[in-house]
């Protein structure tokens, strides 16, 4: 099987979650900017705000596992 073909298959079986994934990057993203652009706190606060994205990432999408499991 080819790159290609390999690559067209992971995105038809991952679509929904590369969406979701991407959705809430774009949230994070966005909602911190927004923030740091009305506050204008210091870089540093602003950076670890952009790595504690990614700690919400797995938190929000385990807690939604975890509620969806009840």
């Amino acid at each position: 099987m080819s790159l290609p073909d390999r690559l067209r298959e992971h995105v038809d079986e991952h679509r929904s979650g590369m969406v979701a994934d991407l959705a809430f990057a774009v949230v994070w993203v966005t909602g911190v900017s927004l923030l740091f652009e009305v506050v204008d706190g210091p870089r540093w606060a602003y950076y670890l705000f952009m790595l504690a994205g990614v700690a919400a990432y797995f938190a929000f999408f385990w807690s939604l596992k975890a509620a969806s499991e009840q």
